[in-house]
């Protein structure tokens, strides 16, 4: 069976391959793989910290990525809301706006229903 092509793979494989190959096996095929940690609280930090340096085209893939890992989506609006005191308004506002665009194109749920 064929791994999927990353995402990384897609945009910039054939320009730098080598940093596609460190992202592909030690970011996401070790790193994110560690036990110490679970995907959903790897996902917050991550999430925490792109919002803390304002890094919206790797927050759009995160916050995405947050949802998939079990992070629900007013838990990661209470982030942002709370980082915009420690990380700055500007930095808040663009995260937000973002991830109203990725919520609402994933049709993610306000509330997980049991």
């Amino acid at each position: 069976m064929r791994k999927a092509v990353s995402t990384t793979r897609k945009s910039v494989g054939d320009f730098a391959p080598k940093l596609t190959d460190l992202t592909d096996h030690v970011l996401f095929g070790d790193v994110w793989e560690r036990r110490e940690l679970s995907k959903r609280d790897r996902s917050m930090v991550t999430v925490a910290a792109l919002v803390a340096m304002n890094r919206p085209d790797q927050l759009r893939f995160h916050l995405g990525r947050a949802v998939e890992n079990g992070v629900k989506k007013e838990e990661l609006v209470e982030l942002i809301t709370h980082l915009a005191f420690y990380a700055g308004w500007p930095s808040a506002m663009t995260a937000v706006t973002l991830a109203r665009e990725v919520f609402s194109s994933r049709e993610v749920p306000d509330r997980e229903t049991s």
